[in-house]
């Protein structure tokens, strides 16, 4: 059976920050290629799946977000045309999480309760207007949050950039993609790590290096235990562990 050629158009071109640096951002993910090939029975059969995925859509949560809280910019334009979207495609919109901080981490409580809810399947997808308002902590944490929607059963898509939806017929090469690129980030924060550690070793700066030594009143520790205290109870208040008490007691 010969390939079919099925062709597919990014929204925006390759950034060309992006080509010039080895660490894109996470709004900067490059674009897919232009000509996939596929046989014609795996182009039916992950459009039929895609076609029930998206049926099965029923109950939506919306996240927008700005950076800011001092009026320069206003959620409400993502927001109006999420809504308008839900609308045209007949889906009930069950809650709204909005945020008015940044991006650069998941300390967000909006975002955070949006988490709780899909674990209790409140929705059936999360909609937001762009990654980078869903997630702006780097692509390793980002898909993090994605697979943890995943994990609910919640599918998730982006307004703004159409190949990013967990519904759609791109999801697997989509979260493929995103998977490569965190690895090459865990790889590249492994090696600054190690260099910075190697650096410090060199100029003989490693006393705050690791963990700080705990030091522990080992006679405390015996005078407790013969006194009717429980391994756990010494742990609990010399605060280390239950193994660590009991290596000092039975020395």
């Amino acid at each position: 059976m010969q390939p079919s050629r099925l062709i597919y158009r990014p929204v925006s071109a390759v950034p060309k920050s992006m080509m010039e640096t080895s660490e894109p951002a996470v709004e900067n993910i490059g674009t897919f290629p232009a000509e996939i090939f596929v046989s014609q029975r795996a182009l039916n059969d992950t459009l039929v799946d895609a076609m029930k995925r998206v049926a099965s859509i029923e109950k939506v949560g919306i996240y927008g977000r700005v950076s800011t809280k001092d009026g320069r910019q206003d959620v409400e334009n993502q927001l109006l045309a999420l809504r308008e979207y839900c609308g045209k495609q007949g889906w009930e919109i069950v809650e709204e999480y909005v945020d008015h901080e940044t991006g650069g981490h998941s300390k967000r409580p909006h975002f955070q309760r949006m988490f709780v809810d899909a674990r209790a399947r409140k929705f059936d997808l999360v909609l937001f207007w762009s990654l980078d308002r869903f997630s702006r902590e780097g692509v390793l944490e980002t898909l993090n949050h994605l697979q943890r929607l995943t994990a609910a059963s919640v599918g998730w898509r982006s307004f703004t950039e159409e190949y990013l939806d967990s519904t759609g017929i791109f999801r697997d090469a989509v979260i493929a993609i995103l998977a490569a690129i965190a690895k090459q980030e865990r790889i590249r924060r492994s090696e600054r790590a190690s260099a910075a550690i190697a650096k410090l070793k060199r100029l003989g700066k490693t006393d705050h290096l690791g963990r700080p030594r705990l030091v522990i009143d080992r006679e405390i520790a015996r005078q407790l235990h013969q006194e009717g205290w429980s391994v756990r109870k010494i742990a609990g208040e010399l605060r280390v562990s239950a193994m660590t008490v009991q290596r000092i007691v039975t020395a």
